[in-house]
C-alpha cells in the first residue's frame, strides 16, 4: 500500500461524527485521550487541560477514589486474589483512565503496592506478602509484575528507584520462548508452571511489554532493548493471536474479543496498541489489524464485545454496545498503523 493509500485509509476510520462522541464530556478520559492521541493536541491548550481536570472530578475515576480506604480497596491482604476488586486492579484502571499521578490518594495506592506487593530484594511483584511485610518471593509472577510496572509508570513512578528495580526484573527474569525443551531452572522459574513452562505464558509477555513500552526511549539499556526485540519477535511469530506452530488457528478465541480494561487477560488491540507503540510495522500485523477493521460498525464506532462488569468496583461501559474505549484505541492502532 503506497503512503497516499495508507493516510486514506486512516481518515476513512476517523470520520468527524466518531471524533465529536469521543470527544463528548461523559467520558473525560476518553475525551482528553481523544485530544492527544487523535488530534494531536498539546498538553498546555486549555480544551486539553479542562479535559484532563475533569478525569478526578467526573465518571469513573471519582467513583474508584470514593471507595479507597487507607490506601487500598476490599481487604488489605487481597490486593490481588480479590479480582477485580482488590488494589491491584484499581491501579491498573485508574492508570488506563489517565488518572492524576499527583493526587494524594493515587499516591497512597501506589506506595500501599510498592510496599506490600514488591520484592524488594528482585523488584517482582507478588501477590501475597512475605514475612519481611514485602512481596513474597515465592509467589512473584510475570503477568502482575508487568501490570504494576506500567500502571506505575503511567501514574507517576517514573523517577522512583523501586519501580526502576521492577523494570529491572523484566529485563532480567522474563521468558520470550516459543515452546522449549530444556527451560530455565531455579528461582523464579521452578514455581508455577503456568507462568513458567516450556512455552512462555503469552500475557505475561504481553504486560511486560507493556511495562517496557511506557519507558521514554533514552531510558532503555541494552538489556531493556534486547527484551522488547525478543518480546515483539515472540507475539509477531504468533501474528499477535494464532498457534506460532500452527497459523491456521487461534490461540483463544476470547483474543479477538475487544475488550476494556483487560486486567490480566489479552486482546489482539492490547497488543497491535503496544507493538504499535514500540514502533513495529509487521506483515505478521496485518490479519490483527484487518480483523480489528471489519469490527466497525456502519455508525463508525466499535462495540465493547467483552468486559468483567459486575466484578470491577465500578462498571466500565455495556457489553454488546458501542464502546468510546475501543473505538478511541481501535481508531489510535489503525492511525498509528496505517500513518506509521
Amino acid at each position: 500500500m503506497s503512503k497516499t493509500a495508507m493516510i486514506h485509509a486512516s481518515r476513512e476510520f476517523l470520520r468527524q461524527e466518531i471524533l465529536a462522541w469521543l470527544l463528548e464530556e461523559s467520558n473525560p478520559s476518553v475525551r482528553y485521550l481523544t485530544l492527544i492521541n487523535l488530534l494531536g493536541r498539546k498538553e498546555d491548550e486549555p480544551q486539553v487541560r479542562q479535559a484532563r481536570d475533569a478525569i478526578m472530578r467526573t465518571g469513573v475515576v471519582p467513583e474508584i477514589l470514593a471507595r479507597q480506604t487507607e490506601g487500598c480497596w476490599n481487604a488489605p491482604g487481597r490486593w490481588y486474589t480479590d479480582k477485580y476488586r482488590g488494589t491491584v486492579w484499581q491501579l491498573i484502571v485508574l492508570a488506563e483512565h489517565a488518572a492524576d499521578p499527583g493526587h494524594p490518594q493515587i499516591r497512597s495506592a501506589c506506595e500501599y503496592i510498592l510496599q506490600r506487593s514488591q520484592d524488594s530484594a528482585s523488584g517482582g511483584f507478588s501477590f501475597t506478602q512475605g514475612r519481611d511485610g514485602g512481596g513474597r518471593p515465592g509467589d512473584i509472577i510475570p503477568c502482575l509484575t508487568g501490570n504494576m510496572v506500567w500502571s506505575l509508570l503511567k501514574l507517576g513512578g517514573m523517577d522512583d528507584e523501586r519501580v526502576k528495580k521492577g523494570v529491572d526484573w523484566i529485563a532480567q527474569y522474563q521468558r520470550c520462548d516459543d515452546g522449549i525443551e530444556i527451560r530455565p531452572t531455579g528461582w523464579p522459574y521452578d514455581r508455577y508452571e503456568m507462568c513458567w513452562g516450556k512455552h512462555s505464558c503469552h500475557m505475561g509477555v504481553v504486560k511486560a511489554l507493556k511495562a517496557l513500552a511506557a519507558l521514554p526511549v533514552k531510558r532503555r539499556d541494552t538489556r531493556i532493548r534486547e527484551t522488547i526485540e525478543r518480546g515483539c519477535e515472540y507475539l509477531l511469530a504468533h501474528h499477535i493471536f494464532k498457534k506460532s506452530h500452527d497459523l491456521a488457528k487461534t490461540t483463544k478465541p476470547g483474543w479477538r474479543r475487544l475488550q476494556f480494561p483487560l486486567m490480566y487477560q489479552t486482546d489482539i488491540l492490547e497488543i497491535l496498541l503496544i507493538l504499535l507503540e514500540l514502533g513495529v510495522r509487521d506483515a505478521r500485523m496485518q490479519e490483527a489489524v484487518d480483523l480489528i477493521a471489519a469490527k466497525q460498525n456502519e455508525a463508525g464506532n466499535w462495540n465493547l464485545e467483552a468486559t468483567f462488569n459486575g466484578r470491577f468496583q465500578v462498571d466500565i461501559e455495556s457489553k454488546g454496545r458501542p464502546s468510546k474505549w475501543i473505538s478511541y484505541r481501535a481508531l489510535l492502532a489503525l492511525k498509528q498503523y496505517y500513518q506509521a
